[in-house]
């Protein structure tokens, strides 16, 4: 019994520890000299190939992000620029020429959360479903619809309570649930979804983009009111 009670007493420690350092997304916006919107800039911190790329609307996110960081900023393949973070928690950056720029806060971005975060590229394995796709499945319920579509994703229910594990189990005192995202802000699940509303789905087993909270991997639903009108 001593045993066991010095292993529960490390497991919550350790997950009060990871807990403590849950990452806090970096959100950013990159602009020309103009103020118009600066597309395809691509940006790091310390490795090139775990990066994000600026949308449309010159909008980028990464997680990771210390306040001693630097921004390195890929104009092109002849042009980098570095942007000292300097405790930061979100960004505004306007591009000058010959490398200079001009950097400073934005509140209003530091509390959009994982709404610029976007996936960097990683080395774990996604799968991406579109809506229609889950909807041929006959299930009327994302989750059940995903169980049948993406290898892996085991569901079970145990005593009126789902669990869902997308990369095996971890643990026997730690919880093994994926990281739920929908239109880019985390909820606790996707019941309150209906499936007919689902534009995409992307079931990312390495979720360490998204820090601690998304160790066991994460499931991303943007729906169809997320989506630009054509």
């Amino acid at each position: 019994m001593g045993i066991f009670k010095r292993l529960l007493s490390i497991g919550l420690l350790s997950a009060f520890a990871l807990s403590a350092v849950a990452e806090v997304p970096f959100n950013g916006l990159i602009l020309d000299r103009e103020m118009k919107p600066k597309k395809g800039v691509k940006v790091y911190v310390k490795d090139p190939k775990r990066y994000a790329t600026t949308d449309k609307k010159g909008r980028f996110g990464l997680t990771d992000v210390l306040p001693d960081d630097t921004l390195h900023l890929v104009i092109s393949k002849k042009e980098t620029i570095t942007v000292p973070v300097e405790g930061r928690k979100a960004m505004r950056i306007v591009l000058a020429g010959e490398k200079g720029f001009k950097a400073e806060d934005d509140e209003g971005m530091a509390n959009t959360g994982y709404g610029f975060v976007k996936r960097r590229e990683f080395t774990g394995v996604s799968s991406g479903i579109s809506g229609e796709k889950l909807k041929a499945t006959g299930q009327k319920d994302i989750m059940s619809a995903l169980q049948g579509l993406v290898p892996g994703l085991n569901i079970t229910n145990r005593r009126g309570e789902q669990s869902v594990n997308i990369r095996g189990v971890k643990s026997f005192m730690l919880s093994s649930e994926p990281l739920y995202i929908v239109d880019g802000v985390t909820v606790p699940s996707l019941d309150f979804i209906s499936i007919y509303d689902v534009d995409h789905v992307e079931v990312i087993k390495d979720g360490s983009i998204y820090g601690s909270r998304g160790a066991n991997g994460a499931i991303v639903v943007t729906t169809k009111k997320a989506q630009p009108r054509k």
